[in-house]
Formats: C-alpha cells, sequence, structure tokens
C-alpha cells in the first residue's frame, strides 16, 4: 500500500469514529517524531503494539480485501498465562462496503465483535475439524448478545448497530460491511496480530508499504523499525 493512501485512511476513518461518538487516545496524534521523543515514556504502548492499523492483507486491493484497526489497548501474554493481571484487549475497526476480511480464527484468543454503529455487520461463520482446522461441513453455535445461536457452515450472521457475537477459538470467520460502511468494536483476551491470525488461505496479516511520502502516524508495524 503506498503510504499517501494510508495517511488518507487514518484522516477518513478518525472522522467516522468521532461522528459516532468516540475519540482516539492522545498517542493517536503523535506524529512520527513526537513518538520518537517519548518512546522511554510510551513503551508499554509500543510493546502492547496499541495504535494505527491498516492491512490490505498483502493484496493489493484494499477496497476489496482490507481493515482499518486502532488497537486502544491491549495486555500481556504473560498475564493471561498466568490467570491475573490485565489479560484484556481492545479495539475499533472500520469494516467498509463489501470490505473482505478474510477467513481466519485464532488459536488462544476469544472476542466480542460489537456493531458500534453505521450499517450491517456481515460475519460468515464455519465450525473446525477435531485439530482445530477450517471445517467446510461443519457449524457449530456462538452467544449473540448472550443468547446461544447455532449456526450452519458458511451462514452468515447479520449484525446491526447495537448487536454483538463472541467468537471462541476455532471459531472461524470472515466480515464485511453491508449497506455502508461500520464502526466495530472489538474486546478480547489478550491481541497477538503477530501470530494468532490463522488464515484459511495463506495471505499475509500486514501491508507492505510503498513509501510515497512520510508518514502521518506511525502504524504498529512501523515501531519495530522507526522506534526499535
Amino acid at each position: 500500500m503506498k503510504r499517501s493512501r494510508i495517511n488518507r485512511i487514518m484522516a477518513e476513518a478518525d472522522e467516522l469514529i468521532r461522528r459516532h461518538g468516540f475519540v482516539l487516545p492522545p498517542f493517536a496524534r503523535w506524529t512520527p517524531d513526537q513518538f520518537r521523543q517519548k518512546a522511554d515514556l510510551a513503551r508499554a504502548v509500543i510493546d502492547a503494539r496499541c495504535g494505527w492499523d491498516i492491512t490490505d492483507y498483502g493484496a493489493g486491493d484494499f477496497d476489496r480485501m482490507g481493515l482499518f484497526l486502532f488497537t486502544l489497548r491491549n495486555g500481556r501474554l504473560e498475564d493471561l498465562q498466568a490467570g491475573r493481571g490485565m489479560c484484556y484487549a481492545e479495539k475499533l475497526l472500520i469494516s467498509g462496503q463489501e470490505q473482505l476480511s478474510p477467513m481466519h480464527t485464532h488459536a488462544l484468543k476469544a472476542e466480542d465483535i460489537i456493531n458500534r454503529g453505521g450499517a450491517t455487520l456481515a460475519v460468515q461463520l464455519y465450525g473446525s475439524d477435531d485439530h482445530g482446522a477450517f471445517a467446510e461441513d461443519r457449524g457449530g453455535s456462538v452467544r449473540c448478545d448472550g443468547i446461544r445461536r447455532d449456526f450452519a457452515p458458511g451462514e452468515v450472521l447479520r449484525l446491526q448497530p447495537g448487536e454483538s457475537v463472541t467468537l471462541m477459538p476455532g471459531d472461524w470467520h470472515a466480515f464485511w460491511g453491508e449497506g455502508g460502511d461500520v464502526l466495530v468494536g472489538e474486546v478480547s483476551t489478550v491481541n497477538d496480530d503477530e501470530t494468532d491470525n490463522i488464515f484459511k488461505d495463506p495471505i499475509g496479516r500486514f501491508a507492505t508499504i510503498d513509501e510515497d511520502e512520510p508518514p502521518t502516524h506511525l502504524l504498529v508495524s512501523d515501531y519495530r523499525h522507526w522506534l526499535g
């Protein structure tokens, strides 16, 4: 993805988030130079990979297959493994109209996916086989706003603003906006986007960046190069 496109997506996303009554935390406004200057103080933000995240899954067609994310807070895997401490994470996502977030599951993360506002959020579901792999012929059950709902293989849930679905490890899912863009909330156990995204098809989690202009703000995938 071109850095210029990423910069535009950030500005458009910030505007949409504000229209729905949310405001991103102060570090979202930092320039790369400000982030460098405050890196020691912001080590918890950097290590938890909180911040801006924009991906086309390496496919080069963001409008067709892509996702905007902002990680607001994220706990520590050590706490999750110990069963105490900061075991949770929270994100805001924007799922564009007919913009696919492709079929995947997680080995560790349980998550609530919440339609925070906008259009309809479509979530397609499949179950796992006995080894946790994608199973085209298996359904399962999830909780929608706390109420059990059984699903057939490939069934699509359509979540209206305010509605949610709870997904456990092994629940295979893909999602997209129907009828417009959707502001999505994600509340989960500790999030590890580097190792805990298991895709049905061999695709990448992060975009390859063409640096055609300087970044307005750093992506979480920039931290290692820019901040060490």
